[in-house]
Formats: structure tokens, sequence, C-alpha cells
């Protein structure tokens, strides 16, 4: 039973771990060429059943749920693909991520993607306007994504002593818990 214990937390941590790989490279292609492949969104969509299971999420609600709620956010945001607000690339990463992340946090996720977004949205406009640029201005929105997932990832997902192994001290684990403070955080 230990031995089975174990081995779900190092697939568990292990997948987290390629998935914050993922999404860092995700915001990296997004930059350099303004697009998110398309393999890479499919990996983290496929990725997400062992997720699952290493969770020990159930069927029903659990399963049911991210289903569900991945097939909202790629309703809607398939419509602001329509619309031309978003691309392609970032509808398919925060479906896929819809997938991985629980519905609360999912809601932290888009949150913190949004203001992320904003501050890039300003930082690259203003970098735009000064350098009197013409063309169209194409922000990279897979930064932003990346950055929320993170952020739910580290918040959410991390175990709090692994930050406290890290850090080596009381003053950082304050610092670092404070954000736990968000609403539907479920850090432990």
């Amino acid at each position: 039973m230990l031995t089975t214990q174990i081995q779900h937390g190092t697939i568990h941590y292990g997948l987290l771990v390629a998935l914050a790989i993922a999404l860092v490279f995700a915001a990296f292609t997004d930059i350099r060429r303004r697009q998110i492949d398309n393999w890479l969104n499919a990996a983290i969509a496929l990725g997400a059943p062992v997720f699952w299971w290493s969770s020990g999420l159930s069927l029903w609600p659990g399963v049911a749920m991210q289903l569900g709620v991945a097939l909202a956010a790629f309703v809607i945001l398939a419509g602001l693909f329509a619309l031309r607000v978003m691309g392609g690339g970032d509808v398919k990463l925060l479906t896929a991520l819809a997938l991985w992340i629980e519905p609360a946090s999912f809601l932290q996720l888009l949150v913190i993607m949004a203001i992320a977004g904003g501050v890039l949205t300003i930082v690259m406009g203003t970098w735009h306007f000064l350098r009197r640029q013409r063309e169209r201005l194409a922000i990279p929105y897979g930064v932003a994504i990346a950055f929320g997932g993170l952020w739910v990832l580290g918040m959410n997902y991390v175990p709090e002593s692994a930050y406290a192994s890290l850090a080596g001290s009381d003053h950082t684990k304050v610092a670092i818990s404070a954000p736990a403070a968000f609403p539907g955080s479920t850090r432990s």
C-alpha cells in the first residue's frame, strides 16, 4: 500500500513538473513565433487522464466535472476566437489546462491570466507606441496563460512543505503562503 502511494505521488508530481515545463515552452514559442503548437496542446490534454488517475479522481463527479469545465471553456473561448479576440493556440491551451485544474482553481487561473495579460498588453502597447510601429500589435497571450497556470500550480498543487524545504526559514514560508488566501485555494 505504501509503495503504491509513493509511486502515485512520484507520478503525480512528475506530471505537474512536466506540465510546468510545457507551460514555459508554450510561453516561449508564443513569444518567438506567436504560435502555440498543436502537438504541445495535445500532449497537455492527453496527460490529463494520467493526472486524474494519479490524483485518485473519481469518474463521477470528478472526471465528469473536469470534462464539463473543459467543454464550457472551449465553447466560450472558441467564441472569442471567432471574434478574433483570442488565438486558436490560446484557446486550445486553456482548454487543455481545464482538464488538469480543478474548477475553483481554473477560475483563479483565469483571473491571474487576465491580470497578467493586461499588464503584458500595457507594456507591449507602450513599447509598440514608443517605437512608432505601424503593424497590428500581436500580444503573445500564451505568456499570460502560462503565468496563470504556473501560479495556480504553485499555489494549489505544490505542498507547502516543498516551499519550506526550499526556503529553509519561516520568513519565506509566510511570504509564499500569503497568496494561498485566494478564495478557493486547496493548497495543503
